[in-house]
């Protein structure tokens, strides 16, 4: 008889949280392909008077919120509220100089960039492996964007737009790399702190 143990099988997500993140991924996405049979009407309602200006503030909104609360999951100091308002500064300059469907390209693969990389990093965090989870997050968020552009094709109301799916990487590389930064901002603050900390402690 074997002395060995079987091996445990790990459950399927780490966390509770990275599941609620997969679920809000989903969430997500599917709102997303929902939408493509509704285009016509959707724009109607986007261009109307003073509603076009209302939702573009709200999607900036929602853009800045998803990456804030994921990025910022604890009081931030001053250094990352600087930050912050930089990469909302960047946002805004981006957002001016596109058209209305280049913009919801950028606001839509945002928001599931950031819950795709936050899921990864939780995972990764709990000691799962997970290589590269930035690109990973990148490439994830870029293979959704091109299914939303072939289920384009065989739409009669919609055309297929190889400019779409570069938007969609794009918008992706600007999430994850907002993410990023605020992730190694509150890194570095965490450890100056803890630094300060023990030098205070020395006689």
């Amino acid at each position: 008889m074997s002395g060995r143990r079987p091996a445990t099988q790990l459950p399927l997500f780490s966390t509770g949280r990275e599941r609620r993140l997969w679920a809000w991924t989903l969430a997500a996405v599917l709102a997303i392909y929902s939408t493509l049979g509704l285009a016509s009407t959707l724009a109607g309602i986007w261009y109307r008077q003073g509603v076009s200006a209302v939702a573009f503030l709200a999607c900036m909104a929602l853009v800045g919120l998803t990456i804030l609360t994921q990025g910022l999951k604890t009081r931030p100091g001053g250094v990352e509220i600087g930050v912050g308002l930089g990469i909302a500064v960047v946002y805004f300059m981006v957002f001016f100089r596109l058209t209305m469907p280049e913009r919801s390209h950028l606001i839509e693969y945002g928001v599931v960039a950031v819950f795709i990389y936050e899921a990864l990093t939780e995972r990764a965090r709990h000691g799962r492996r997970v290589p590269l989870p930035a690109l990973l997050a990148i490439l994830a968020t870029s293979l959704v964007g091109a299914i939303d552009e072939f289920i384009q094709w065989f739409l009669p109301s919609r055309h297929f737009e190889w400019t779409d799916i570069l938007f969609n990487f794009l918008a992706s590389l600007m999430a994850v790399l907002s993410m990023a930064v605020l992730g190694w901002v509150r890194r570095v603050a965490v450890r100056s702190f803890r630094q300060d900390q023990q030098e205070g402690r020395e006689p």
